[in-house]
């Protein structure tokens, strides 16, 4: 039984200290989700744009320094 002793006594601490948390109340829940969402999409839409514009960049690099006839 004595393996199982530092178990219960994590599982206990973590207990004790989760009842002592102040959790969000609902409307900041929703409201921070919203943010969190909102700042995802903005983020999403930038690194897509760079994602866009470093390949058109590569690519016409690609286009400029090939021949026509070495293009299959």
């Amino acid at each position: 039984m004595k393996k199982f002793n530092p178990l219960m006594r994590y599982f206990s601490d973590s207990f004790s200290e989760l009842r002592k948390v102040t959790w969000p109340t609902k409307e900041q829940l929703v409201q921070l989700t919203i943010i969190v969402i909102i700042f995802s999409l903005i983020v999403a839409l930038i690194l897509g744009i760079l994602d866009y514009g470093f390949s058109y960049g590569f690519n016409s690099l690609i286009d400029l320094f090939t021949s026509p006839s070495e293009v299959a």
